[in-house]
């Protein structure tokens, strides 16, 4: 065995590690708590009952079915609908599900297990192209394992392993910056057009790519530059692409080119509303909105001091994935720390900061227990902390 891990070429024994080490050991956790509510009355309460029957119908087995829950269940029916037949939700965007359809058909129609493949493969992804990139960032081997550490024990970091698109969206992002970095613009721009299909904020993430490019050719901004930077950079126009190709298919089912829109409206009273009047007015809301907004601050606060005066390109990333969601209003804040998982330049600088080797033991020791209490709860669905 030691001779086969030595063959298997760097970081793969490290990030393979971190991937089978956190989905044993959350696994181990959640059978236990979910054990300790048995037969406890109440539990489910009768508001959530209906997810832990779709969670049973998935399958009997709680170490699978578990990372089953909430938008898990609309992606399952996504994936399920027949492209002719009638199509009622558009407050999705479709990557993932259509991923799980092809996927699913080569698994003899198991739409739910090919879900969980794709999320744990992009996860187990999502780590090794971390690491390619805070090795090209932070300059050292340590300083690139301290930031695939950190992505891990991110708070909210177990719905990377859940039926959910955290692990295929910052899968895409780190993919696209690893390019970007190397300057292979085509290929960020395939993986861009994906990317906005993936999820709304998609498409904004060729703002970041855009000052890196920038970046790149010593922010040379005259005119005579534009057309290189055309020749260069036209594949960033990839990921609006994307975006319009799912609005032209909400337009081809739904008849509406703007259905996702008035889906989240009507679905979820969500309002494009000044981001940081919502997140000051959620610091001074009810208990469980504070916390999560002062958690919120913490993280913009990280970024601006952390990146302010380098690479600028992963600031204005950072701060987009985090005021975009909050600009949806207060009913973002059920959802925060999920949105806060794409935030990974946190993670790079919290990998500067922690070259102390005292440091980053206290702070890995800290994250584990955050998380732990936080995964605790997302098991127990009815305290609606993490969703």
């Amino acid at each position: 065995m030691a001779r086969l891990g030595r063959r298997v070429p760097a970081p793969w024994p490290y990030v393979l590690a971190l991937f089978v080490g956190s989905k044993l050991l959350l696994t181990l956790v959640a059978l236990v708590v979910l054990h300790a509510w048995d037969g406890v009355p109440g539990i489910p309460p009768a508001e959530d009952a209906l997810m832990w029957q779709q969670q049973q119908d998935i399958s009997g087995h709680r170490w699978y079915s578990f990372w089953f829950a909430w938008d898990s269940i609309i992606y399952l029916r996504l994936s399920e609908l027949p492209l002719t037949g009638p199509w009622h939700d558009f407050g999705f965007p479709l990557l993932y599900p259509f991923l799980a359809r092809a996927l699913g058909a080569v698994l003899g129609g198991n739409n739910a297990l090919a879900l969980l493949l794709i999320s744990n493969v992009a996860f187990l992804l999502l780590l090794r192209y971390a690491y390619g990139l805070g090795q090209r960032l932070l300059g050292d081997d340590a300083a690139a394992r301290r930031f695939v550490r950190y992505l891990v024990l991110m708070p909210a970091a177990f719905l990377f392993q859940a039926a959910l698109t955290e692990s295929l969206f910052l899968c895409l992002v780190l993919a696209a910056f690893h390019y970007a970095e190397r300057r292979r613009w085509l290929v960020v721009g395939v993986l861009g057009f994906l990317l906005a299909l993936s999820r709304s904020v998609g498409m904004f993430v060729a703002i970041p790519l855009a000052v890196l490019l920038v970046q790149q050719h010593g922010w040379r901004l005259r005119p005579r530059a534009w057309p290189h930077y055309v020749r260069t950079g036209w594949p960033l126009l990839l990921l609006p692409a994307g975006w319009f190709t799912f609005m032209a298919f909400c337009r081809w089912r739904g008849g509406d080119w703007f259905a996702y829109q008035h889906a989240q409206e009507t679905g979820w009273g969500i309002r494009v509303q000044n981001p940081f009047g919502v997140l000051v007015g959620g610091l001074f809301g009810p208990a469980l909105d504070a916390a999560r907004a002062w958690f919120t601050l913490a993280v913009l606060v990280v970024l601006v001091v952390g990146l302010r005066r380098r690479n600028p390109a992963y600031l204005v990333y950072g701060l987009l994935v985090v005021l975009v969601p909050l600009s949806m209003g207060p009913p973002v804040f059920k959802s925060l720390l999920r949105y806060l998982l794409a935030a990974f330049p946190v993670g790079l600088v919290l990998a500067r900061w922690t070259r102390n080797a005292t440091v980053d033991v206290w702070l890995t020791a800290v994250l584990a227990l955050l998380q732990g209490a936080l995964f605790v709860l997302w098991l127990s669905y009815w305290t609606h902390v993490v969703i």
